[in-house]
C-alpha cells in the first residue's frame, strides 16, 4: 500500500477485525535501518518495499500519544499538508476528516468500534495500561475487556510473547468482530536485557529488543490470518533520545521523540472456515 494511501474505512469497520499495535518507545530511525539491514522479517512481510513510513507523532510520552491515537490522530504523515485520517471522532471544523474516514460521535475509538458491535480488547504493556492506579485505569478503562500482568511490562524480557499469546487466546475465544490494542513494552527502558553484555540502555539495546518483538509477533499475525481478514496498524507512540545534543528519554521536543515509524496494512484470512460467523459487508480499498 503506497504512503498516504487511505482506504475506505467506512467499508473495513464492519468487515474486518482491527489490530492496533503499538510499538512504545520505538524510534523511527532504529526500525529503519533494521528494515533496511533485513533484520525484521516478521514485520517486512507487511511493509511497503520502502520500509516504514516516517511520521511525527502527536505527543512525546504513552499517555498524551495514546489519548490523541483513541480519539482518531494517529501519527501524521512527515510531510507538509492536511492528510486524511483513517479514524475520527466528529467535531467541528475538522480539515483532515475526509470521505474515507470512519467518523464516529463517541469521543474514543474503542467505545465507537463497541457500538459497531466490536469486542474491543486492551492488552496493556508500559504503566499507564497496568491498571494499578487511577491513572493507569484511564487508557485500559476505554475497553470493554483489559489484561494486564507483571510479566508483560516494561522488566519482563519475555513480554511481547506473554501478550501475543493471551492475543491469541482471547481471539480463539471470541466470535465477535475485534478491535484489539496491544501497546508492546519491550522496547521502552530498560532494553538491556536483550543485548548481552549490555550494562545501560542505548541504541543497540533498542535495536535488539525490537528484533525480539519482531519474532514474537509472528504467531499474532499467523492467529489473525487463521481468524478473519484483518486491518492492522502498527507504529510507535514517540521515540527516545540517547544521548542525542545531550537528551536522554523522552518527553522532550527532540526528533528522536516526535519522529516515528508507521504502518498500516491488510492481513488476508486463510482459513475461512475458522473465521467468525457474522456478516461481512464489501469493502474497497
Amino acid at each position: 500500500m503506497p504512503e498516504h494511501t487511505i482506504p475506505h474505512m467506512p467499508d473495513i469497520v464492519g468487515s474486518h477485525d482491527i489490530v492496533f499495535i503499538t510499538l512504545d518507545t520505538l524510534r523511527y530511525d532504529v526500525a529503519q535501518a533494521l528494515f533496511e539491514a533485513g533484520e525484521l522479517p516478521v514485520l517486512a512481510r507487511f511493509l511497503p518495499a520502502t520500509g516504514w513510513e516516517r511520521r511525527h507523532s502527536p505527543a512525546t510520552f504513552t499517555y498524551a500519544a495514546h489519548q490523541a491515537f483513541f480519539a482518531g490522530f494517529l501519527p501524521t504523515p512527515a510531510a507538509p499538508g492536511r492528510h486524511p485520517r483513517l479514524f475520527a471522532s466528529a467535531f467541528g471544523g475538522s480539515e483532515t476528516t475526509s470521505p474515507s474516514s470512519f467518523v464516529f460521535e463517541q469521543a474514543s475509538l474503542p467505545e465507537a468500534l463497541a457500538a459497531q458491535g466490536y469486542r474491543t480488547i486492551c492488552i496493556g504493556g508500559v504503566g499507564f495500561f497496568n491498571q494499578q492506579t487511577a491513572l493507569g485505569r484511564v487508557l485500559p478503562a476505554l475497553f470493554q475487556e483489559s489484561h494486564w500482568s507483571a510479566g508483560m511490562g516494561v522488566a519482563a524480557r519475555h513480554s511481547t510473547e506473554k501478550q501475543v499469546a493471551l492475543a491469541r487466546k482471547l481471539l480463539a475465544q471470541n466470535r465477535q468482530r475485534t478491535f484489539l490494542f496491544i501497546n508492546v513494552a519491550a522496547l521502552h527502558a530498560p532494553n538491556r536485557a536483550y543485548l548481552p553484555g549490555c550494562q545501560a540502555d542505548n541504541l543497540e539495546s533498542h535495536a535488539a529488543a525490537l528484533r525480539y518483538v519482531d519474532q514474537a509477533l509472528a504467531p499474532l499475525f499467523e492467529a489473525c490470518a487463521a481468524r478473519a481478514p484483518s486491518f492492522a496498524i502498527v507504529c510507535s507512540d514517540h521515540g527516545s533520545a540517547y544521548g542525542e545534543d545531550g537528551y536522554r528519554g523522552h518527553r522532550i521536543a527532540h526528533d528522536s521523540v516526535w519522529n516515528v515509524p508507521y504502518a498500516h496494512f491488510f492481513i488476508a484470512a486463510s482459513q475461512t472456515d475458522s473465521s467468525p460467523s457474522i456478516p461481512r459487508k464489501p469493502y474497497r480499498e
